[in-house]
């Protein structure tokens, strides 16, 4: 059965920043927007830049590498060079506490996305593989 992990206390993120976080044995970029938690994986699918070290604008945060841009609430893509979305993953507020959902063997529980017709490029399956479920 899944259960919500800790991972961080509501005052260690201000708004408008960003956190990298472990949970399940994965590094997850917590980002709060205007009160409100995120948390998608740190790694950007183009070639790995630390999400969670880019700039934060609004719900759509920049790697600092080669410049991609995501969804904090959803883990889209919005801007090249990346082809593939990041795993977002559910998280709840409890008292000051930040928790994200890890499933019962440990990993992060994350969402289902379909992959089937990105065109995506050999850099971007090392990101995609282990937590986001294809089909």
């Amino acid at each position: 059965m899944p259960e919500f992990v800790k991972v961080a206390r509501t005052d260690e993120v201000a708004p408008g920043q960003a956190k990298l976080v472990e949970a399940g044995g994965k590094e997850i970029a917590l980002f709060n927007v205007s009160g409100a938690f995120h948390a998608i994986d740190n790694n950007c699918t183009h070639v790995g830049g630390p999400l969670c070290e880019g700039e934060l604008a609004g719900t759509e945060v920049t790697c600092p590498w080669h410049g991609a841009t995501f969804d904090v609430t959803s883990g889209a893509v919005l801007g090249p060079p990346a082809g593939a979305p990041v795993s977002r993953y559910n998280v709840r507020i409890e008292g000051a506490d930040v928790e994200v959902l890890v499933a019962a063997d440990g990993r992060v529980k994350c969402l289902e996305i379909d992959v089937s017709g990105w065109p995506l490029c050999a850099s971007a399956a090392p990101f995609l593989s282990g937590c986001v479920n294809r089909r």
